[in-house]
């Protein structure tokens, strides 16, 4: 059987925050518990919202920070404590990000060409030749064209530049691609183009995707698994067909109940969230989602649930049996 190209167990990310003056520091829970396999071919979406830990996670996967706790596994190597240079320049080439903003993450002073012949010229022995042929084919594969090469990035419409940031993400082969929110910027009609591009480049190159997204929409579009999260826990978990089709959380309930619905006859009811996100500085005790959930009741608010499987899913509730 293949192995996981991500193997996460337990994840954690705290950051110690300055209270003031004589007052004890805090710890801030980005991130608390997180735990899925994801193999090659496959994308896994995290969704939530604002501030519920996707962003804190996608940091994790690509080196930019280490866990606190917990054990992960990129490509069968262990990164969970501080990796080598050694280390992380192996996995530069394993695991790509793709930014939501396509324009702020180019460089403007840099043309199309020089961006992306630079991750060859740090990681790699090439020509100079060798590597304008290698980002020609790229661009080609993303459908950009041989003139582009020496254009700026300015001269772009927003779906093209994201297309040489998907471009500059898969020049040196990866295997993993983080997409942090990489349609949510876009129109509607180039967010499918985009979306479409993805699912052909990882059939095409067998790529595991990280989808971080509060569209679920398009998570239902480009998804296997599905992982839902509020402040900085894992609360669902499952198969995209079986969160969407049947969700157990009260959290993944509300956040489907606003997703636009094409099938009138299946509509769901709108269920309205009370109150505004806690903050990770200071989480409720108990269930962190009770003070918003209708459904809370005395032992929501003093016991943690944790995640179990219940049916196809897993879900973090004690409400659901």
């Amino acid at each position: 059987m293949n192995q996981p190209l991500i193997k996460a167990r337990d994840l954690h990310k705290y950051y110690p925050v300055k209270s003031g003056f004589l007052q004890a520091d805090k710890s801030l829970q980005a991130l608390s518990g997180a735990s899925f396999d994801l193999y090659a071919g496959q994308t896994l979406a995290v969704v939530g919202e604002s501030g519920c830990g996707k962003s804190t996670l996608a940091r994790l996967l690509t080196l930019i920070e280490t866990p606190t706790a917990g054990q992960l596994t990129l490509d069968g190597i262990d990164v969970s404590m501080a990796a080598d240079a050694a280390t992380k320049k192996q996995l530069r080439q394993t695991v790509q990000m793709v930014f939501q903003d396509p324009f702020g993450s180019l460089n403007p002073r840099q043309k199309i060409g020089d961006i992306l012949q630079e991750p060859l010229i740090i990681n790699t022995n090439m020509t100079a030749e060798q590597r304008k042929q290698e980002v020609l084919t790229m661009m080609a594969r993303v459908g950009l064209r041989d003139e582009h090469f020496h254009r700026y990035p300015h001269m772009f419409s927003g779906g093209q530049r994201q297309r040489i940031a998907i471009a500059r993400a898969l020049i040196l082969k990866p295997k993993i691609v983080v997409l942090d929110e990489p349609v949510s910027a876009l129109d509607v009609s180039i967010q499918a183009q985009v979306l479409n591009l993805l699912i052909e480049l990882q059939q095409e190159m067998g790529l595991a995707y990280v989808f971080i997204s509060h569209d679920l929409s398009v998570v239902q579009h480009i998804a296997d698994q599905v992982l839902v999260m509020y402040l900085g826990k894992p609360v669902e978990q499952g198969a995209s067909e079986a969160v969407f089709s049947n969700p157990q959380h009260p959290y993944t309930q509300a956040l489907l109940s606003a997703t636009p619905q094409a099938n009138t006859e299946r509509k769901r009811q709108r269920i309205k969230l009370i109150g505004e996100l806690p903050s990770p500085l200071d989480p409720p005790s108990g269930c962190s989602f009770h003070p918003r959930c209708q459904n809370a009741t005395a032992q929501c608010k003093t016991t943690a649930p944790v995640m179990e499987q219940r049916g196809d899913v897993s879900v973090a509730c004690l409400l659901v049996k």
